[in-house]
């Protein structure tokens, strides 16, 4: 079974060694659950949610039994407008759905400092889409890591020097917490098979 992860740098791996990126750590994971499906890399850092729409069709031509997508945090640091941010990520939902591909959709959170307006906007995205288009909703790609301790701890014991993309650690819990939404996923698409 293939699973394409479609996403951005939290996807692709951005600052980590090959074997120490979200998808390798997954597809290690998932083999050492005695699951045989591989996941494919289609993250690309930097994407936003505009960018991921562009480049949906020629990657459902690859025809995945199941998706991952976690995209959005690029349209924060930008400031984009949460409406048009929802907008690209509905079509590529709609296209991935069309596609009869079941999906798990990874949440995003915005920070405060764009005030509580803006924070609601973006995070009420990803559960109502969820929702739309049934797909199955882990809400927040760094919720794993904030349980863990201070925000100052978290910060200093799983993220990469940049304070954005988690280290080898952090992905490693951040994967250990998708983990089981994946099976459920895995299960998903074996029932259309």
């Amino acid at each position: 079974m293939k699973i394409t992860a479609f996403g951005d740098s939290l996807i692709h791996g951005f600052g980590l060694p090959p074997d120490d990126g979200f998808v390798p750590q997954l597809n290690r994971w998932l083999r050492s659950n005695k699951v045989e499906a591989r996941i494919v890399n289609a993250g690309v850092s930097g994407e936003t949610t505009q960018g991921g729409l562009a480049r949906i069709a020629w990657t459902l031509e690859t025809e995945p039994d199941a998706f991952i997508l976690a995209l959005g945090g690029n349209d924060v640091l930008r400031g984009l407008n949460p409406e048009q941010s929802r907008r690209y990520l509905a079509d590529i939902l709609r296209q991935v759905s069309e596609a009869n591909i079941p999906t798990l959709l990874i949440g995003q959170i915005a920070p405060q400092n764009y005030g509580p307006s803006y924070q609601e906007s973006f995070e009420s995205i990803f559960p109502d889409l969820a929702a739309e288009y049934g797909t199955l909703f882990f809400k927040e790609f760094f919720s794993p890591l904030e349980s863990t301790g201070s925000p100052r701890f978290v910060r200093e014991t799983y993220f990469q020097d940049d304070g954005l993309h988690p280290n080898a650690a952090g992905v490693g819990l951040i994967v250990d917490a998708i983990g089981p939404m994946v099976l459920e996923l895995i299960d998903r698409a074996g029932r259309l098979e």
